[in-house]
């Protein structure tokens, strides 16, 4: 470790990234750089630091499934993907314009990694995100109700700015779920974006929520200001696990 006064100065003031990269300077020869420009360098070293952790903290909130990066996206396998649409929104103006993305088809082709792998990339944009299963949301909401932290759960999700709604469709919904719903996509439309993975059509999610009025309007937060990607075939859980069937003993 570096003794110098300037060293224990910056990590004193806790400017991590500024003390590491005066270090280095101190071990180089960089005379041939002026004030500013050796300045800049440590100032640059500073904001990469910080943004990184910034980056990683965001991360560990989200709590996205893990090794979800958009650059490991498969694309090698027919899904239906539209490679156009979804580099796009890789691209964030989606996020700008506080669109929603709606993913839907089968078990196994992906559709919570993709979801995953956008809020991923909304992360490394500055953005907040947070990955919820509809079931888990739902009960964190009852629960909230009974003990007195309703509001503060839906201002919490109201200020997220991708949230992430997985399995949309699987559960039974009644009245209160419904009427849960309605709050937190009547909170977020036209102020954050909202990620949805389903198996079911959307066509058939108005009958799934179950109440026609309430229907309406929670789709109408929902669907309207939505990109669709509609993915299709077999599970790639399968296909990568790649097993094949023993004769049985006879």
């Amino acid at each position: 470790m570096l003794n110098h006064p300037t060293y224990d100065k910056l990590t004193r003031l806790k400017l991590f990234g500024m003390a590491r990269a005066f270090a280095e300077q101190s071990a180089l020869d960089l005379d041939h750089l002026g004030f500013e420009e050796r300045l800049g360098l440590l100032v640059e070293h500073e904001m990469s630091e910080r943004d990184g952790k910034a980056l990683a903290l965001r991360l560990q909130r989200a709590k996205l499934k893990p090794n979800t990066a958009a650059e490991d996206t498969d694309y090698r396998h027919a899904r239906g993907l539209d490679k156009a649409l979804y580099q796009r929104l890789l691209a964030g103006l989606w996020l700008s314009e506080k669109q929603n993305v709606l993913l839907t088809g089968p078990t196994g082709v992906g559709k919570t990694w993709l979801a995953c792998a956008l809020a991923h990339q909304a992360c490394r944009m500055g953005r907040s995100a947070y990955y919820v299963r509809l079931p888990r949301l739902l009960d964190e909401l009852s629960i909230g109700r009974a003990d007195g932290r309703y509001m503060k759960l839906l201002k919490q999700l109201a200020r997220i700015d991708v949230l992430v709604i997985d399995d949309w469709g699987l559960a039974v919904l009644d009245d209160a779920h419904r009427r849960d719903l309605l709050e937190v996509l009547d909170d977020r439309h036209g102020s954050r974006s909202t990620i949805v993975t389903s198996q079911l059509p959307i066509e058939h999610w108005h009958a799934a929520i179950g109440d026609a009025t309430l229907a309406d309007a929670i789709l109408d937060r929902l669907v309207h200001n939505a990109h669709q990607l509609n993915l299709k075939g077999d599970s790639l859980r399968k296909k990568r696990a790649n097993l094949t069937s023993s004769p049985r003993p006879e």
